[in-house]
């Protein structure tokens, strides 16, 4: 059964975005090891210079550097990265899975992005759309999206 984490930075303040999180982490414990882990956000000033934001960017990063498991496929979700269909995911995941891949990690940054030693490390980067979501919107749209690729590869109905 494939490891399947979500490495994000921040937490859910708002209950009703932690419970559809939660539902999809329900759905998806039937079909893989689902996990999401939380990283704690950089603290910057009200208006942080470039230099305060690489810093806090750093820092991050080198948090979720220590959170990814060896030879897990890592999916880096930023602004530049290539925009897939549900079913073109689904096929990344099945792909993982085929190349003996025991692990595949999510990677959602900051307000500010992610640093540029995760965005080498990714397999992949990923982006979900031009439009810009707030952080906690997003990660409820991965949750949904991975749900949806697990349903396409398992024959669930549940993908239209």
């Amino acid at each position: 059964m494939l490891d399947v984490k979500i490495l994000c930075v921040g937490n859910l303040k708002e209950k009703y975005w932690r419970d559809a999180c939660d539902e999809y982490a329900k759905r998806l414990s039937a079909l893989c090891r689902f996990s999401i882990v939380q990283i704690n956000e950089y603290r910057l000033p009200a208006k942080p210079s470039e230099t305060e934001i690489l810093k806090g960017l750093e820092k991050e990063g080198e948090e979720i550097l220590s959170k990814i498991p060896p030879g897990a496929a890592v999916y880096a979700m930023c602004i530049e990265g290539k925009q897939l269909s549900s079913t073109e995911l689904a096929e990344g995941i099945s792909r993982c899975a085929v190349q003996g891949k025991s692990s595949m990690v999510f990677i959602i940054g900051s307000s500010c992005g992610l640093c540029d030693k995760i965005k080498a490390r990714a397999d992949f980067k990923l982006s979900m759309s031009k439009m810009t979501f707030p952080h906690q919107l997003a990660r409820v749209m991965l949750c949904e999206q991975i749900y949806r690729a697990f349903a396409i590869n398992g024959n669930i109905k549940y993908h239209k």
